[in-house]
């Protein structure tokens, strides 16, 4: 399939690096905002990203020249219709994305976009998990009227494939009874910011092939204060970086989303912090520590 180069590549990545036929990874800029129920702005969030990861550098101290990889930016997809439609169209293109073996990026928007994605990387991938970074359950069965509310993004997810959350630390009385209920894979934030030990443990619960769904507002929002629904307390940078690198060490990593930037002219330091996650999670899955 024939795809459209964004005019701005991530990070500005040589040309031959980043056309699409040469390329391993592919990042698809998906602006969807229509469920957001704090702080509007979301939409923005892919191009922040992008511009900011022109001011990173290229070379990486773990891993060299992460972009020898071949990173190719696409034009966003931009889609005007309710949740419930656009999740089909999500999974239309990751499907055709995947059809041609390419590693999908996919930067939100809100996190209503994940559960379709999820489904295509399902129709691809057998056991396949979702590894979930977020401070909020989102495993509402409706909100505001919508079953596909960025409230409601795992549990929509969780009925295509098993998911296990990390950094935890908001949730409805209604999502702790499921969660009891279901007995389902959950880190709180509280157990688990002041140490490692926790690692291996998440890691048993993945299964062989991994999808990653990365919420902003799953770091403590001292380093991360542009979400659209902060809460206090949650992940470091580097600890973040130490678990994403083991994971990618020990599962088969598919792709990843990273959701809900909400840009604010006064604070960028939140978009670079994204666009620099974003290329250390392509390095961790394409550089080879010791498989």
């Amino acid at each position: 399939m024939e795809y459209v180069k964004e005019p701005h590549n991530f990070a500005e990545i040589p040309d031959i690096y980043s056309n699409y036929a040469n390329s391993k990874a592919v990042i698809l800029p998906f602006p969807y905002e229509k469920t957001t129920c704090y702080i509007k702005g979301t939409e923005k969030g892919p191009a922040a990203i992008i511009k900011a990861s022109a001011e990173m550098e290229l070379y990486d101290e773990e891993m060299g020249n992460i972009f020898e990889a071949g990173i190719c930016t696409l034009k966003e997809l931009k889609v005007a219709y309710a949740p419930e439609e656009m999740a089909e169209i999500g999974c239309k293109n990751i499907k055709n994305l995947l059809n041609d073996n390419k590693f999908v990026v996919t930067l939100g928007g809100e996190h209503s976009i994940t559960s379709g994605i999820a489904k295509a990387f399902r129709e691809k991938y057998n056991e396949l998990s979702v590894l979930q970074i977020d401070a909020h359950a989102d495993l509402r069965e409706d909100f505001e009227g919508s079953r596909h509310s960025h409230a409601c993004a795992m549990k929509r997810t969780g009925e295509i494939c098993p998911v296990v959350q990390i950094g935890i630390r908001s949730l409805s009385f209604e999502e702790s009874e499921l969660i009891k209920e279901k007995k389902l894979k959950i880190f709180w934030a509280k157990d688990i910011v002041d140490s490692d030990k926790w690692f291996d443990e998440a890691i048993s619960m993945l299964s062989k092939n991994v999808y990653i769904t990365f919420d902003l507002d799953g770091l403590d929002p001292s380093i991360m204060p542009s979400v659209g629904t902060p809460e206090p307390g949650g992940l470091g940078y580097y600890q973040v970086l130490r678990f994403l690198k083991k994971v990618c060490s020990q599962r088969n990593v598919v792709g990843f989303d990273v959701v809900e930037l909400c840009p604010n002219e006064k604070e960028i330091s939140s978009d670079f912090t994204a666009a620099k996650l974003v290329y250390k999670l392509i390095g961790y899955k394409f550089h080879n520590f010791g498989k």
